[in-house]
């Protein structure tokens, strides 16, 4: 099977995938989702009129010329309308939040007024409507803020609450099983026998994965066996995941098994090798309803691949359009030699220069094994298949890390 470029691939991953099914989410549970349908203002708000400041409710004819002395009929607190008109000649005092009593058009606000006993002095008019909310100065009652498609955010949760729902019609979360295989892995924390390493991909894909909204299970270590594998994979099956993420074990060497496994359970095998460095032996396929991502072993490949095909596949499943992470420009901190025929994504710093400009230096040794360069990173540089060398200060595209 031929190497297929990143675009092919990502074509591929996506050709058939669909959003979720929608389900009612607890407003505290629905941050970063989208919504499946128009979420209309169950009332109105404010539902009358009310006082913006603390003050006096008056008639603004009363204080057209000041100093005008008012009788003090009553107060007006939050959420305790009062029960009688403002009449020629008399105030309520209000505070914030106050409804409006009935006959008064403005708010003096106390800084402007001088109380004295039963009576107030107003000191400076307000002209009608001066401090007040109007009813449905914010939204009317089947009014439609928040359309279909829209991905919630926290401002959109505190609209959503002043609306009355407590609970919101958007995608399901994907549900993705992480499985980790290989017999030299042992979990954080044991010491490793010779020729062991310490386990780290896990952690990162339940990570990201979390970030991006989705629900991560992590089914540990499997050993080198295809019976230990295979086990794994209906394990992971039987939790009616929508995403299966496999580490290690994706090529065609006489212990990668994970491909084996998969074909045993019937997955239908879409591709196995990307034009792509780091990256290169990754799998992609369906296995029932669950698509299949089987990433390289190397933590630097998991993290690019996850970036690259896991996180769109997420995205599409969650109802997002926003499928990629964005592009940028930048200029070369450092020559570069010439590309071979794999679009390569070079781990980075990003700063810029004493005009401003954004400067992205790869660091020398881009091993995909190596963490200390990936968490320093900054950025993803992208190289082009068969770029020709090019010089510091040079254009370059980027794909920001994330912190």
């Amino acid at each position: 099977m031929a190497a297929l470029s990143v675009v092919d691939a990502l074509a591929r991953i996506l050709a058939d995938v669909v959003p979720l099914p929608s389900e009612d989410a607890a407003l505290a549970d629905a941050c970063g989702r989208v919504l499946t349908r128009d979420l209309e203002a169950l009332r109105t708000q404010p539902p009358d009129a009310l006082s913006a400041m603390d003050g006096y409710a008056v008639r603004a004819a009363d204080v057209v010329h000041v100093p005008a002395r008012l009788r003090v009929i009553g107060e007006v607190p939050a959420g305790r309308p009062f029960d009688r008109p403002v009449g020629v000649g008399e105030a309520a005092r209000i505070f914030t939040g106050g409804v409006i009593p009935a006959g008064a058009d403005t708010i003096v606000i106390q800084e402007n007024t001088a109380r004295e006993g039963d009576s107030v002095v107003v000191k400076q008019g307000a002209a009608k409507g001066r401090h007040v909310r109007a009813q449905g100065l914010d939204f009317k009652t089947g009014d439609c803020p928040l359309p279909h498609g829209h991905r919630l955010t926290a401002r959109d949760l505190a609209l959503a609450a002043a609306m009355n729902h407590a609970t919101l019609p958007v995608h399901r979360r994907p549900r993705v099983a992480v499985i980790a295989t290989g017999d030299e892995l042992v979990p954080p924390g044991t010491p490793p026998a010779p020729g062991q390493i310490v386990h780290s991909n896990s952690f990162l894909l339940t990570a990201l994965i979390r970030e991006e909204g989705a629900e991560a299970f992590d089914l540990g270590i499997v050993s080198d066996r295809l019976d230990a594998t295979v086990a794994a994979l209906r394990r992971a099956l039987a939790r009616n995941i929508d995403v299966l993420v496999t580490t290690g074990g994706a090529s065609v060497g006489d212990y990668d098994l994970v491909q084996k496994a998969l074909a045993s359970e019937g997955m239908a095998l879409s591709f196995w090798k990307i034009a792509m460095r780091p990256g290169r032996p990754m799998m992609h396929g369906r296995l029932g309803t669950a698509h299949v991502l089987g990433l390289p072993g190397n933590p630097v490949s998991t993290y690019v691949c996850a970036l690259l095909f896991l996180f769109p596949l997420l995205r599409r499943l969650s109802g997002r359009t926003d499928l990629t992470l964005p592009v940028e420009q930048a200029r070369l901190g450092r020559d570069l030699a010439a590309n071979d025929e794999r679009e390569e994504y070079m781990r980075a710093t990003l700063a810029h220069d004493s005009a401003g400009a954004l400067i992205a230096t790869p660091f020398a040794n881009q091993d995909s094994s190596l963490l200390t360069p990936l968490a320093k990173a900054k950025a993803l540089l992208i190289r082009p298949a068969f770029a020709a060398a090019a010089p510091a200060g040079e254009v370059c595209n980027i794909i920001r890390v994330r912190d």
